[in-house]
């Protein structure tokens, strides 16, 4: 580990939160000075976070860097312990422009706009922290506190469902939560040591049985927030109902919690359970491909299409965790990387299109692209990009995660087949509903019932200013894949191989148990078959 002389983490995850408690004295009543002082705190935040990682971590190290711990509570054995790699610091990054720019969007809020900026930066900083904790308790407390920010955001600034989708966001999420602090107390207490420092934990040694168990909590608990079918159906509802702004938060950050758990919890603490289930999260990943895109497809509210987008997306990132292989698990953080920036600028431009038409139904737009051509320009290069047009994120994140499960020596040539021509259907249904999405809202004949505000107009320059700061990364990501892979490669390669070498373990404990059921002479040592029948012997080379 590499420890820091200075607390830049702590500095960094706890500036939006004590500059969020001064808000109620800031002697505003419009909310123009709450507005400049949200802004203002993201943009340090923010600058504070690129200059730390610029200037004191280390691309080429697969260990934890900023090392920051602190006891808090002894008595219950819980540490303010903060560090980065190679999965968190990308994602921290992510969460700093989207959370900006996020705050940015949120410009015309009016009601309770002190409220609505301290909740902004509480959430700020509670993301941060999921993404930097370093002992599980804490991991558990922070996953908690995040909740409550997004259950008001959308609660009180939502539409006319608001509450109905804020309760079962909230319902949902800490139902999930529940199963996180289960895992992590069966994990403390097995063995002769009590701890929650996820480092250690990571280097016990625990029966077969309780690392299913505790893999399966995690599974659910991440699985709600990615989100994987079936426990997905509080997407739609939250996007649909909240403004645009947080669906910037909840699409381009906190889905990504879900697929970050699922490799740090997950994958690397709990290899060997991993190898059991690495084919159904496989399984899940292409479900949630073909569902989430075949019901994109039918839904008619421009948001509700969107994030059933998002959920097919996210069955990517499944499958690139099941790869066995350092470039699927690349792809899985690229997706997850790709699809933060992409669906924080669709969602922020399908806000942009309700201010102007007061409505997110796709049968009362239409036409249009007459009216708005810079918004229509927008739109079409972010779906462009959702659709994984080559030259822009979208396209290497789902290349790398296929030519991963099909270079994976994990599993057998049927099963690949049939993984990748059924990922192939959401591959073609996604630029099917995202044309038809541009067609119905853009073209055709205008709705003479539309009134849009002429006041308000094209996108103005604060507008194209968030969404250009979005398809930029976009663009050069796509062109260039190296600027961002390089932050994390080291990283993948490490859990990758981590997780391969758990393979042979797991085969001759295999082959023990069942040489000695059948009381015949020693079996060769081979590699598992998975719970399904479908994992092949892996070779020695990645």
């Amino acid at each position: 580990m590499i420890n820091s002389q200075f607390p830049w983490l702590t500095t960094i995850i706890l500036l939006p939160l004590l500059a969020a408690l001064a808000i109620p004295v800031l002697p505003d009543k419009e909310g123009r000075t709450v507005r400049l002082y949200a802004l203002g705190v993201g943009l340090i935040d923010f600058a504070l976070t690129i200059y730390t990682f610029c200037n004191h971590y280390n691309l080429q190290s697969s260990t934890f860097q900023l090392v920051e711990t602190y006891p808090w509570i002894p008595q219950l054995g819980l540490n303010w312990s903060v560090a980065v790699d190679g999965l968190s610091m990308p994602l921290i990054v992510l969460t700093g422009l989207v959370t900006t720019l996020a705050t940015l969007a949120a410009w015309r809020v009016t009601q309770k706009p002190k409220l609505f900026y301290a909740l902004l930066l509480i959430l700020y900083s509670a993301q941060i922290g999921v993404f930097a904790a370093q002992d599980l308790l804490l991991f558990f407390l922070i996953w908690e506190l995040e909740l409550v920010p997004v259950y008001l955001l959308i609660s009180i600034w939502g539409g006319k469902k608001r509450l109905y989708a804020a309760t079962k966001f909230i319902l949902y999420t800490a139902a999930g939560s529940i199963f996180i602090l289960v895992a992590a107390l069966a994990m403390a207490f097995y063995g002769d040591t009590v701890t929650f420092d996820m480092q250690q934990l990571a280097h016990k040694h625990y029966p077969i049985a309780l690392e299913l168990l505790a893999y399966t909590g995690f599974l659910i608990a991440f699985g709600v927030k990615l989100p994987i079918f079936p426990l997905h159906t509080w997407l739609p509802d939250a996007h649909s109902e909240a403004s645009a702004p947080i669906s910037m938060i909840l699409a381009g950050v906190l889905l990504k919690m879900g697929g970050y758990g699922l490799i740090r919890m997950n994958m690397e603490m709990l290899p060997n359970a991993h190898i059991h289930f690495a084919p159904v999260l496989a399984i899940l990943g292409i479900v949630n491909i073909v569902y989430g895109a075949f019901t994109a497809f039918a839904q008619e509210n421009l948001k509700r299409r969107l994030a059933y987008s998002s959920i097919s997306h996210m069955g990517f990132v499944l499958v690139g965790i099941a790869c066995f292989n350092d470039l699927g698990i690349n792809g899985a953080m690229l997706q997850m990387l790709s699809h933060g920036l992409i669906a924080a600028a669709l969602f922020f431009l399908s806000g942009v299109a309700y201010d102007r038409t007061h409505t997110l139904w796709m049968e009362e737009m239409g036409g249009m692209a007459k009216t708005m051509p810079k918004a229509f320009a927008l739109f079409t290069a972010g779906s462009m990009a959702s659709l994984a047009l080559p030259g822009m994120s979208g396209f290497v994140g789902e290349l790398s995660i296929f030519l991963g499960i099909t270079t994976s020596d994990a599993y057998n040539p049927a099963f690949k087949v049939v993984m990748v021509l059924l990922a192939a259907v959401g591959l073609i249904l996604t630029p099917i509903y995202l044309l038809s999405m541009l067609r119905r809202v853009f073209y055709g004949n205008a709705n003479p019932e539309l009134k849009l505000e002429k006041y308000l107009g094209d996108v103005n320059p604060r507008e194209i200013f968030i969404t250009a700061c979005l398809l930029l990364p976009i663009i050069g990501i796509g062109l260039y894949p190296k600027m961002l892979t390089q932050t994390y490669d080291v990283k993948t390669v490490a859990i990758a191989n981590q997780v391969r070498h758990a393979l042979p373990v797991i085969a001759q404990e295999r082959s023990r148990l069942y040489s000695e059921r059948v009381t015949a002479p020693q079996l060769p040592t081979h590699q598992p078959q998975s719970l399904l029948g479908i994992v092949q012997p892996i070779p020695g080379s990645r």
